[in-house]
């Protein structure tokens, strides 16, 4: 008798370690994958950063060289001082973000208008800056969509779905353009 229990317990026996190796490496990749969200965004926050860091440099130039709008000047401080306060806050930080790119729009349309601006060299260089910014944070962003997919896609195909469950792992959210950016800005050279 002993020995037509023996295999039932060396099958439930595999059964069982087959189930915690499924779990433990499922929970690792679950894990794993996170951690290439949040290095993906922390790439994000860094270029923004570097945005944040030299767009007043280029609000003084601005100031300095044009009696300049105080409206977009003042539209420009307030989304830094947002994207400051947002900190650790993912959505907070991609909403300050989108009101700072639809702000630091504004300003560069309404640079146009000071050819003597454009003109001094500390505005191109600022300019050239800003634009390498910019590149940055586009691959960046890109980066961050491409660890979302992949981490969304492990959080919601079977059975994956089933350990995120579990261990309470939920989507990421998308990095998306702001409403109407699909539009280029109307550039005015009165």
């Amino acid at each position: 008798m002993a020995r037509v229990r023996s295999p039932w317990l060396l099958a439930l026996l595999g059964i069982v370690i087959l189930l915690v190796v499924w779990l433990w490496g499922g929970y690792n990749s679950l894990v794993a994958s996170r951690e290439g969200v949040e290095g993906a965004w922390s790439q994000v926050e860094t270029q923004y950063q570097r945005r944040f860091d030299l767009v007043p440099n280029l609000v003084e130039t601005v100031k300095g060289a044009a009696n300049f709008e105080q409206e977009t000047l003042t539209a420009v401080t307030q989304a830094r001082t947002q994207w400051q306060g947002a900190q650790g806050n993912r959505p907070a930080q991609i909403a300050a973000a989108e009101g700072f790119e639809s702000a630091l729009a504004r300003l560069i349309v309404t640079v146009e208008s000071y050819p003597q601006l454009k003109a001094t060299e500390a505005f191109r260089d600022l300019m050239a800056q800003l634009e390498g910014t910019e590149n940055r944070i586009a691959t960046a962003r890109k980066d961050y969509n491409e660890a979302v997919q992949q981490f969304n896609v492990k959080v919601k195909r079977f059975p994956g779905n089933i350990l995120a469950g579990l261990f309470g792992f939920g989507a990421e959210t998308f990095f998306q353009s702001t409403e109407g950016s699909e539009n280029a800005p109307t550039v005015d050279f009165e």
